[in-house]
């Protein structure tokens, strides 16, 4: 099938523009997170009420005023809005590269790392629904404008059908399970890293001291543990279905179902990785920091599957479209 160039080029246009719309809601949460205060002290002012009078009369009234709280609110709100529009052109951007080339849209790198980072954001949408987890959208949307940006420049790749080799019914099914499940990992490693600022910098420094006040705006540990624990339960039998029907894939296009390629290789070690993680949150003695270290040597196990082992290392999955 010939390659529609126009719907490839708006393809582009909306990646860029969804890029740049993630990196302005970024900005907003990063405002919203300077103006929020902590728990106990808004708890406290909400607690306070003072009298005063109003500049233009000398009649006392009661007021009770959340200058902070108001403009965080907003700016969480449109931060929200912002990531929406942006997941909206996201995919739109994925869709017209589907159907500018025919095929499914994750046949090189650069596809795979936009579907993933779209996957990402959208279970962002689902799990960081509560009100005190919407802190957390900063450091989502910081590593997905990061991989994003690596995509879009050094990972693109013109709009071309993909290499013979990846033309099977088995491309839509094994690559679109192994994106859904390492984007929601990506949400899990996020939780796992601020989990760890979080006990830190809470019982470092003095009680007033900035860091503290910082760790004080995260959710609670314990709320970051559970999204961790909660997320990579739900990866992980996808990221494992993933690694079987590339086996099975293998097994019709080479001729076995297990040959040690780096990337079958990496793959399944990345994935005894997070099997670990979960033993370990579910022992005690290895809850805590112990399995959220765990958890995020996971998560680098499978950045270094995506960028090392597909750019660096030959093998059979070398299909990066870097060349």
């Amino acid at each position: 099938m010939p390659i529609d160039d126009t719907l490839a080029r708006w393809s582009d246009v909306s990646f860029e523009t969804a890029f740049v719309v993630y990196l302005l809601a970024a900005i907003l949460f990063i405002a919203q997170l300077a103006t929020t205060r902590t728990a106990v002290t808004r708890d406290s002012e909400a607690a306070t009420r003072e009298l005063v009078t109003a500049a233009t009369s000398s009649t006392p009234g009661l007021v009770v005023a959340a200058p902070r709280r108001a403009a965080s609110e907003r700016l969480e709100r449109m931060g929200l809005g912002l990531v929406i529009i942006a997941l909206i052109l996201h995919v739109g951007s994925i869709v017209l590269r589907g159907v500018a080339t025919g095929r499914p849209p994750w046949g090189n790198m650069y596809e795979f790392v936009s579907v993933t980072c779209a996957a990402g954001i959208l279970v962002g949408l689902v799990v960081l629904r509560s009100k005190h987890l919407r802190t957390l959208w900063l450091f989502v949307l910081v590593p997905t404008l990061i991989l994003l940006f690596v995509a879009g420049t050094v990972l693109y790749a013109n709009a071309a059908p993909v290499v013979p080799a990846l033309q099977s019914y088995w491309l839509p099914v094994h690559v679109s399970i192994i994106s859904l499940g390492s984007g929601v990992f990506l949400i899990s490693g996020a939780a796992s890293v601020l989990f760890l600022i979080r006990i830190r910098l809470s019982d470092d420094g003095p009680a007033d001291s900035r860091m503290r006040r910082f760790a004080a705006r995260l959710p609670t540990a314990r709320a970051l543990d559970r999204l961790a624990y909660q997320t990579t339960i739900f990866a992980f039998p996808l990221f494992g279905m993933g690694v079987i029907l590339g086996a099975i894939w293998a097994e019709a296009a080479w001729g076995r179902f297990w040959g040690w390629d780096p990337k079958e290789t990496v793959s399944f070690i990345t994935w005894i990785v997070y099997a670990a993680y979960l033993h370990a949150r579910a022992t005690s003695g290895w809850r805590d920091t112990r399995a959220a270290w765990i958890n995020i040597v996971g998560f680098v196990a499978m950045l270094f599957n995506l960028f090392i082992i597909n750019m660096v290392v030959s093998g059979l999955h070398s299909y990066a479209g870097l060349n």
